[in-house]
């Protein structure tokens, strides 16, 4: 680089990334994704406000695309006239856009791949509902920015008074992204918008109610609902759309009428593919295809030789042409000028939010006009209460200025009132003029309080939004062509699976797996246990816990993130089996481990989940902030340096908790004491932690059970829940349990009550399921008794509680097999 005679050294690797970046950014915002207010990318925006301003109303004459072209070129959109008009002929052609904006005269393209005549033989004007895009934009209702060389004004988005995004969808390709949001009815997505405003917490399962999915111009039929569901759910999805095809006796003689296409294919090489199939003799038994489409519609007539199966041969047309296509949804828009993948929710929701604000300064706009208007009026009133007063005045001054001064001094006229005066034509004076100048003051009054309601009350203002958008619905909203059928992909798989209790276990490697739970036969205190998996060396149980092949399973990381998955998606294995590494089942990081798993039926409202960390914090959230969870996971807690996740559990909101650390101190306090907080917090203080201690477990207190504590030797004890008083949280907590060197350290503690039973593994991968009745009750500070034999070197690592209802449940699937 040069700068005054001098060479500037610039590391090329920084100044090609910068330029790239710029590049892109320009490309991704200026040209092409489109905005998720008006649903438009800067070149159709440009497009329209040019015929606003040209006044190519539907009312008004058509005027040549050449002229259009030209002037958007010159104004706004310093391009290629080819991508301009390219994209003007788009906007007309009734195949490509559900509802065009623009009303083309001339040839405009066809569903067969022909082009547009030039530009200069074509004309075009503003279709009526494009009309509704430029709506009231000389209101001031959106913002205005210069454009390219500042000679002129353009607007940043158009007032859109439909959602035009989800309406006509848009397709674009920028660097490194890309959207493809398919057309939609223009009732189903009002009705979506009227949902959204009677019920802001409305789901996109509430959406879907009315919003059935894609309705393309050209028809066709959706096959299936999950890849709708897919896309509205998380911003992508895949849908397969099929030709409507018809199988007609004509003579004895079977033929294929084709009436609809998928969206985008080109009839003209459809045809040309049936025909090189039939030729290759991939297909059999078509004697001939023809077209006979025309201006009443699309026609393809395939006739079938006198032996065929018409059935077998639709379905190969289905499989080897574009008779069948896929439609890739990506729902991806600017917002805020930031590239962002929505989802159906998200989409009405800025959208609405966007007409809050277009309607706002609407009002905002009509209530300074009337009240200037309103102030004017208040001036000639005053004028006509005192006119010979104000005659004499005018008269007896020598300059406009002069009588301009004079009544603004005598009356207390404002210089826009007393100029109003002075422009004031004799004919006013008369009785009738005076009544209505009156009349319309009082009009204008009640114009002014209306306005000012609107203003003042966000009911009122989605009120007049739902109103306006159903007007425009009943307008240009029309019955939906696109049909959406059924396919096997929409069966629920967890209905085909039967609801059983099973047992699943993780290791320290990740490897998981269920089986039924009554694998385990229930043995007396003290004995050695069975086999429970074959690990590999070195490897051990971690987690253990009774679950429902239909609830779900959430997997919390020692990093604060969370997985789920349902029950039935862990494979089942026998009960020796190593299992499946998880890392096949959910995307955790090499260095993730799972350090606190709950399972659950449904996501409520009303419950909590209160987590604990290594460091003796406590956290409480709403379960059903968790209810999204996606497959990469989610942030469960924020955590701090050096801190980890010890346990989670769900409460109902007035629980009480206790807290237990590996040298044997526990804190029971209630679960009022700490307030709720969002997804992402990181928790308050629950004890304050000894030197050389962390925390190790947490449970929720039921004065019905009893506290069980586990050492890691395999002694064990029951304590009455009255001998843990209830404190206030972050203190240091009271004695649970005496450690010593023959008992080991704590490695975990339950509430358990008689006909509860606990499973216990070892080291060694040796499981013991005994009764909690079997284990003695003693003091807080006592060592209990041995609950499992363990030899030299094995410790205890992992315990789960099977509760007595469990044991019912059980029983129950047993009897039914």
């Amino acid at each position: 680089m040069f700068d005054e005679g001098k060479i500037l050294p610039v590391d090329i690797s920084n100044e090609m990334k910068k330029c790239y970046i710029d590049y892109a950014m320009s490309v991704i915002v200026g040209r092409a994704l489109p905005d998720v207010r008006d649903g438009l990318k800067p070149v159709h925006r440009r497009i329209l406000y040019s015929m606003y301003e040209l006044g190519l109303t539907p009312d008004k004459g058509y005027r040549k695309c050449a002229r259009i072209v030209g002037d958007v070129l010159g104004k706004y959109h310093p391009h290629g006239d080819t991508a301009v008009y390219d994209a003007l002929v788009r906007l007309a052609q009734d195949f490509s856009i559900r509802y065009t904006l623009v009303d083309g005269h001339g040839n405009f393209g066809s569903v067969d791949g022909d082009s547009a005549a030039a530009m200069r033989y074509t004309e075009a004007r503003m279709n009526k509902i494009a009309l509704q895009m430029v709506r009231e934009i000389n209101k001031n209702t959106v913002d205005f920015v210069p454009n390219f060389d500042g000679e002129e004004k353009e607007p940043s988005v158009l007032p859109s008074r439909f959602p035009n995004l989800l309406v006509n969808g848009s397709a674009g390709i920028a660097v490194g992204m890309a959207t493809n949001i398919p057309p939609h009815n223009l009732r189903e997505v009002i009705n979506g918008v009227n949902i959204l405003i009677d019920n802001p917490d409305a789901t996109i399962s509430d959406l879907m109610e009315v919003i059935k999915g894609p309705d393309f111009p050209t028809a066709g039929i959706i096959l299936g609902t999950s890849g709708i569901k897919s896309a509205y759910e998380t911003g992508r999805g895949k849908v397969i759309v099929r030709a409507k095809a018809e199988i007609e006796d004509e003579k004895g003689r079977d033929r294929i009428i084709v009436t609809e296409l998928p969206y985008q294919v080109n009839k003209a090489k459809l045809i040309e593919s049936m025909a090189s199939l039939v030729k290759e003799k991939k297909i059999d038994g078509i004697s001939d295809i023809r077209d006979e489409s025309d201006r009443e519609g699309m026609r393809i007539v395939i006739e079938l030789k006198r032996d065929a199966n018409s059935n077998v041969i639709l379905n190969q047309l289905y499989k080897h042409t574009k008779m069948q296509d896929t439609f890739g949804i990506i729902m991806l828009a600017l917002v805020n000028n930031k590239p962002q993948e929505l989802n159906l929710k998200e989409i009405l929701t800025h959208y609405l939010n966007f007409q809050k604000e277009v309607i706002r300064r609407r009002t905002k706009f009509d209530l300074d006009k009337a009240q200037a208007r309103a102030h004017i009026l208040e001036g000639l009133m005053i004028a006509l209460d005192h006119i010979d007063e104000v005659i004499k005045l005018i008269r007896a001054s020598k300059t406009t200025e002069d009588a301009r001064n004079g009544l603004m001094e005598k009356f207390g006229l404002s210089e826009k009132q007393a100029q109003a005066i002075l422009d004031m034509r004799l004919q006013r004076l008369t009785g009738l003029e005076r009544e209505k100048i009156e009349n319309e003051y009082n009009e204008l009054t009640i114009t002014i309080k209306h306005l000012k309601d609107i203003l003042e009350n966000e009911h009122l203002l989605l009120q007049i939004i739902k109103n306006e958008l159903n007007e425009i619905k009943d307008k240009y909203g029309d019955d939906r062509r696109t049909d959406i059928q059924l396919s096997n992909d929409d069966i629920d798989i967890e209905d085909l699976i039967q609801e059983q209790n099973v047992v699943i276990t993780l290791t320290h490697s990740g490897y998981i797996k269920r089986i039924a739970a009554d694998t385990y036969s229930s043995q007396r205190r003290g004995g050695r246990g069975i086999q429970a998996m074959t690990t590999k060396e070195n490897d051990f149980v971690e987690h253990m816990f009774i679950t429902s092949t239909h609830n779900h399973i959430l997997f919390f990381t020692n990093k604060g993130r969370v997985y789920k998955l349902k029950g039935y998606e862990i494979p089942e294995a026998s009960r020796t089996a190593k299992g499946t590494n998880l890392v096949n089942l959910i995307p955790i990081d090499k260095d993730e481990k799972i350090q606190a798993i709950i399972t659950f039926k449904e996501f409520n409202e009303d419950n909590y989940f209160i987590m604990g960390t290594k460091n003796g914090l406590i956290k409480k959230t709403q379960i059903s902030k968790y209810s999204s969870i996606r497959k990469n996971g989610l942030i469960a807690i924020n955590l701090k340096d050096g801190d980890e996740l010890i346990g989670v559990r769900m409460t109902t909101g007035d629980s009480e908790i206790l807290m237990f650390t590996r040298n044997g101190y526990a804190i029971r306090f209630s679960e009022k004491d700490v307030r709720p907080m969002g997804r992402t917090a990181s928790g308050v203080k629950a004890i304050t932690l000894r030197e050389d201690d962390i925390a190790v477990t947490m449970d929720i207190v039921d004065e019905t059970s009893e506290v069980l504590v586990i050492s890691e030797n395999g002694f064990g004890k029951r304590t009455p829940i009255s001998e843990y008083t209830i404190h206030r949280r972050g203190g240091k907590g009271i004695i649970t349990y005496k450690v010593s060197d023959k008992t080991g350290l704590i490695v975990g503690a339950r509430m358990v009550k008689d006909g509860d039973e606990m499973m216990l593994i070892n080291t060694s991968n040796v499981a013991i399921r005994i009764n909690a009745s079997d284990i003695s009750t003693t003091s807080r500070n006592a060592m209990g008794v041995t609950l499992m034999r363990t030899e030299e070197e094995q410790k205890i690592v992992a315990i789960a509680k099977i509760n007595c209802d469990d044991k019912v449940e059980e029983k129950e699937i047993q009897d039914k097999e």
